[in-house]
């Protein structure tokens, strides 16, 4: 998932980094001090990725129990892809490398991916399932779960004061009435809400327990006219009738935190660094900023939510794949793990570890959605479909438009189905 690091005063930045480990073949070398002395770890870190105390305090800790150098090498989102499946190819790759936790299961299923297996038994024992769940392809470990983040519900407290609002809701239904009352209550639009916010779209499928692809014999095809898909729809449908936003834009087009600074709309879902983008184009807002869960059909259980995040892995032909798990051992303890969370406002691989984002209101927000969250679908195959002009923004647009669900759904089921049977 691509992400960049956004900082400003009191709201979250959105961060990715770095670290691996991999399978054991450094023969008699054994941890701790000088156990690796003159050993060299390259770790490909992308551009805004590590915190600083967070790397500082690894790097010490590492370096001090195995003697060995870790050389930390930045990387640039653009064109990551193609470049790691290059390096991943060559004699030499990076040791360790952060990676996507939608892009695992393409690596892995190419044999780019050592197995940690191991590793999920000891330093990974207690990792939240749902944010475990995109390293394991399979059966098998391939890659550790590092961060995840997810959307919550960014809102104007001036104008939710306006209405007469004096809490935050905690079902959708309430959602839906406070929205309304501002509507009636006050001159701003109730949400900012675009047609195509598809990554939201795709929470509201996996609160339904829905899938957006079903297998067809040996191939993947369009499970868009699922009825749990159709009712994940129809959540979204509710709350962009609400919205003056257009039908056919996604969440960038214009930048929906730069319409939400204007200060003349009630909520918008997204990231907590979109804040900061709000900010930045009205610094005048930032006292007038929370955020709250997006709440769900009942008041115990959030709305589902995307988990976007990172991933931990080593390259299967790294020479240094011992080295590599001390390492990650020492990236992943519940010392660093908590404190990458603290300085960093992304959600922890460990639920008992999440105690580390208090104080921190947009953290706050997007922890308790976690447990109940996911991904797109984990199969290489996956990847075509994102593709500009993804189908499934074509078809909420067309639902939004007065579509009925399975309209929409054959409308761009020949599109789906051709990128899905694309070989990867």
């Amino acid at each position: 998932m691509k992400r960049k690091l956004i900082a400003a005063i009191g709201v979250a930045g959105m961060l990715v980094s770095i670290a691996a480990c991999g399978g054991d073949d450094s023969g008699d070398k054994k941890a701790g001090a000088d156990g690796f002395k003159g050993e060299t770890l390259t770790l490909w870190a992308m551009d805004g990725s590590t915190p600083d105390g967070w790397t500082k305090d690894v790097k010490a800790a590492f370096e001090k129990k195995t003697g060995a150098k870790l050389k930390l090498e930045v990387q640039q989102w653009n064109g990551i892809q193609q470049k790691l499946t290059t390096a991943l190819s060559e004699e030499n790759p990076p040791d360790v490398f952060e990676i996507g936790n939608t892009q695992t299961a393409a690596y892995a299923k190419t044999g780019g991916l050592a197995e940690l297996g191991d590793l999920k038994e000891g330093v990974g024992a207690d990792w939240t399932e749902s944010i475990n769940k995109s390293s394991v392809v399979d059966g098998k470990q391939y890659a550790a779960p590092w961060f995840v983040l997810n959307r919550v519900v960014i809102y104007n407290k001036k104008v939710w004061a306006d209405a007469g609002i004096k809490e935050t809701p905690k079902t959708r239904e309430e959602f839906l009435k406070d929205l309304k009352q501002i509507g009636s209550k006050t001159e701003a639009e109730p949400i900012y809400l675009p047609g195509q916010n598809w990554y939201h779209f795709v929470g509201l499928t996996i609160g339904e327990g829905a899938e957006l692809v079903k297998k067809d014999g040996d191939k993947y095809v369009s499970n868009l006219t699922d009825p749990k898909v159709a009712k994940a729809m129809k959540t979204y449908k509710q709350f962009a009738d609400l919205s003056k936003a257009p039908k056919n834009k996604d969440e960038a087009t214009p930048q929906q935190a730069e319409v939400f600074a204007k200060g003349k709309t009630g909520a918008f879902i997204g990231m907590s660094w979109e804040a900061a983008t709000a900010i930045k184009a009205n610094p005048k807002i930032e006292k007038d900023i929370g955020y709250f869960t997006i709440p769900g059909a009942t008041a115990d259980k959030p709305e589902g939510v995307f988990l976007g995040g990172s991933n931990l892995a080593v390259a299967a032909t790294s020479k240094k794949q011992e080295l590599a798990k001390e390492f990650l051992k020492i990236a992943l303890n519940d010392k660093h793990e908590g404190a990458l969370a603290k300085e960093g406002g992304v959600i922890p691989n460990k639920q008992a570890l999440e105690a580390q984002l208090k104080g921190n209101p947009a953290a706050e927000a997007m922890a308790p959605a976690t447990s109940g969250g996911g991904t797109t679908p984990l199969i290489p195959e996956w990847a075509a479909v994102e593709n500009p002009p993804n189908p499934i923004k074509n078809y909420m647009t067309a639902v939004l438009n007065g579509k009925s669900n399975d309209e929409a759904a054959k409308q761009v089921e020949g599109e789906l189905n051709k990128r899905l049977s694309q070989k990867q």
